[in-house]
């Protein structure tokens, strides 16, 4: 999965995914300015499968993890793979996926469950956790987290994402999930963003009361 090799960084002059711009603005009289990126709303599954009594989430490889896992001042045109080994970029995740389609989000829900995790899920068993706000310092996007229960006999595809998408399915037990939820970061194997922490404390909450 991680064949990854000829790493090189350079300035973006288009993408269909981000659009820097500036907002200006006046508050209190005084003019201002924030430099800003325009970038999709997202949907976010925690998928529970009953059968082994695991989560089922993605690992996959996030460059901009791997980017900050660089030292600034290695921070070059061609990165040494070498000194930094792709597997710093690794970040373990819940299924998403963006709002690129004139679809509702229980609908493109469904279509990252058995992309990415091989899952057929019904959009009527989606329970709605929570919507919230990511990157609010340059992007204020909005992301929408779901809940729901699978079982082995619903898993009909192999998963891993489709086009150029590689994505490891990993099964974690609630034993695992409170050691991620307890361990700092400095010590630990995974790297894990604020959402998915968020997911994880909600659903090991939510199986604490049952």
């Amino acid at each position: 999965m991680l064949n990854i090799k000829d790493v090189t960084l350079s300035p973006m002059e288009d993408s269909i995914y981000v659009v820097p711009f500036r907002m200006n603005y006046t508050q209190d009289n005084v003019s201002k300015t924030w430099d800003l990126i325009k970038t999709h709303n997202s949907v976010t599954i925690i998928l529970y499968n009953t059968t082994q009594n695991v989560l089922v989430c993605v690992k996959q490889f996030r460059p901009g993890v791997y980017f900050n896992s660089i030292l600034p001042e290695d921070r070059k045109e061609t990165i040494d793979t070498s000194r930094y080994p792709p597997k710093l970029g690794m970040s373990l995740e819940f299924c998403s996926g963006i709002v690129d389609k004139e679809k509702s989000l229980a609908e493109i829900a469904v279509e990252e469950a058995y992309e990415e995790c091989g899952y057929k899920i019904n959009k009527n068993s989606l329970e709605k956790v929570k919507s919230y706000r990511n990157a609010i310092g340059v992007a204020g996007e909005t992301t929408t987290l779901f809940y729901t229960e699978v079982t082995d006999d619903m898993k009909t595809g192999p998963g891993g994402g489709v086009e150029n998408e590689l994505i490891e399915i990993v099964h974690l037990r609630m034993d695992q999930i409170e050691k991620i939820i307890r361990e700092d970061e400095a010590s630990s194997s995974n790297n894990v963003s604020g959402e998915f922490l968020f997911g994880l404390m909600w659903f090991y909450n939510r199986q604490s009361k049952l």
